[in-house]
Parts: structure tokens; sequence; C-alpha cells
């Protein structure tokens, strides 16, 4: 289960009373306040609360008072603009704050975004839950041939349930030897005459797969680095898929810069000046090879991927 039963509670308490407000408000990410998406086995992600919206970032770039007079249409335009000539200051304007819980091993590679605030659950003050990812049948693949930090093929048969078997028994022995260090279970004692070892040391024994939980705040600039990097195709699948319910939010919450942001930066593609070089001799009529391209292999097979 994705949520307790009192988080549950907890989020429909507070979507239960809504707050007036004389700030602005993006009416599209609204309904996403405190609405967890689940995600993996036990993860999920959920707006606690947002600052801007489109306007903001258009107020921003004219250091306008209030709203302003132009039009929506202009407002998308200048947008547009401020995203193809990489102006971020103006998107540093709107903020966003997630709760976010996520296996360990995914949140040692989410916090490589430094420009963020993030506060997270502290296993030196609380016991850790006993949930840990296990991922599903079709996600267990070898390791890649050609990129060390990727997937090959994915595994089948008895080698796949073999892993399954490993990861499942690993992350159990290992958490009923941690509640046997904090001589801890449910709430009590396992044996009365003993005082048990730190929490802060017992966790050193926790696999990576355990589930942990942060409160994630970033702007929207930093958010789009971190969409670019983490929902590209090329990303670890464990956390795409949480930058990938991210995305749905961020669409919803400013369309306009999200858009821009698609057009510019994800589903674009960004020539060096040699590469560029050579796309005008194409453009020319010249026939260019790997040869005579002045490209090194791994260029000219980026080229030709951005070329099809």
């Amino acid at each position: 289960m994705a949520l307790t039963p009192e988080q549950i509670a907890e989020i429909e308490a507070q979507r239960a009373e809504p707050q007036a407000t004389l700030r602005a408000t993006a009416p599209g990410i609204e309904k996403h306040l405190y609405t967890a998406t689940p995600l993996l086995d036990h993860g999920f992600v959920r707006v606690i609360d947002y600052m801007g919206d489109d306007a903001a970032i258009v107020q921003a770039a004219r250091v306008s008072y209030g709203r302003g007079t132009k039009a929506a249409r202009d407002d998308r335009g200048l947008i547009r603009y401020l995203m193809r000539h990489w102006h971020s200051t103006p998107f540093e304007m709107c903020e966003i704050k997630l709760h976010v819980k996520l296996p360990i091993f995914v949140a040692r590679q989410w916090i490589r975004h430094r420009t963020a605030n993030v506060n997270e659950y502290s296993a030196r003050y609380s016991i850790m839950d006993s949930e840990v990812y296990i991922p599903s049948p079709e996600h267990l693949a070898a390791q890649s041939k050609d990129n060390r930090q990727g997937r090959g093929a994915v595994l089948e048969g008895a080698e796949a349930a073999r892993v399954l078997e490993l990861l499942r028994a690993d992350a159990a022995l290992t958490y009923a030897h941690y509640e046997e260090m904090l001589n801890e279970r449910g709430g009590e004692a396992i044996d009365p005459e003993r005082s048990g070892l730190a929490r802060e040391l017992a966790r050193m024994n926790l696999t990576l797969n355990a589930y942990t939980q942060w409160y994630w705040k970033v702007d929207l600039h930093n958010l789009f680095h971190f969409l670019h990097l983490r929902a590209d195709a090329h990303a670890q699948y464990e956390i795409r898929v949480y930058a990938d319910a991210i995305a749905e939010v961020v669409k919803d919450w400013v369309p306009h810069a999200f858009e821009a942001y698609e057009d510019y930066r994800q589903n674009a593609a960004h020539l060096s000046g040699p590469a560029l070089a050579v796309v005008k001799r194409m453009l020319a009529g010249e026939e260019v090879t790997k040869e005579t391209s002045g490209l090194s292999a791994g260029e000219w097979r980026e080229l030709q991927g951005m070329l099809g």
C-alpha cells in the first residue's frame, strides 16, 4: 500500500478544508493539492504547496505591477521567448513543494539535483518502515553491454525468479536484524532486559531498496532541469516514473511554460559548432561521411541519431 489509512485520512481532512486567499492561484494545479499519485509498489508523490503560475513568470520578466495588461497570447509568446533564449530567472519565481515516498537508491540519484530544499524522514529519530521496493518481473534486466549505467535484455524464467527471491529474502533478513538491534518491534521491546542499539547506528543495516520519504521544494527553472534528465527515455525506470508523474502536474500548473519547455528543451536537439557545420554542408548538397565530417565517432553517432 502506497498510503497508510492514517495518511489517507489526513489528506481527506486537508482537502475538506479549502482556504480563501488573495494570492494568485493556478486552477490546473489546485486539483493536485494533497492528492497522492501511487508509484512503484509502495511509493507516491503529492503536491503540498506551490507559488506562482504562468502569469508570475511574465510578471517577473516585465517587472510589472499585478498581472499587467498584455493579452494571454502575448504572455505565451514572451514565455516561449524566455525559454528559447535561456532567460531562466523569471522561471525561478515559481516554486512547488512535493511530498515524495521513494526507495533509498532512487533518493540517492534524486539528491544529485542540489538546487532544491529537502527535508528527509530521519531514521535517527524514527524507526523505518519495513516496506521495500521489489521490481516487477518486466523491469528485471541484465547489465547492458554497451552502457555501464544502463540495462540490457530482460531476465526471464528461473533467473528472474531467483533474483526476486534474493531481493525479498535479503530485505526481510536485514529488517529483522534491524529490529533485533533496536530491540523493538511494533513499538514494543523485544527483550525488556536489553536497551537496544541506537537508531542512528541500527539504520546502517537496511538495504537500499527500503523506502524513505521527504519534502522537496524546488523552483520551476531547476524543476525543468530535473525533468529534462529524469523524464528522459534513457533515465533509470525507477526515477523516471516519478519524473513522469511530476511532469503531468507541471503541465497542469504552468501550461504555457511546460509547452515551451517541451518544444525548446525536452524535444529539442542542441548541436555543437562542428556538428552544425556538418549539417550546413549537408544542406548545401555535400555528401558528408564519418571520415570527412571531422567529428569523433561518438559525435557522429549522436548527430546521426538527431537527424534520424
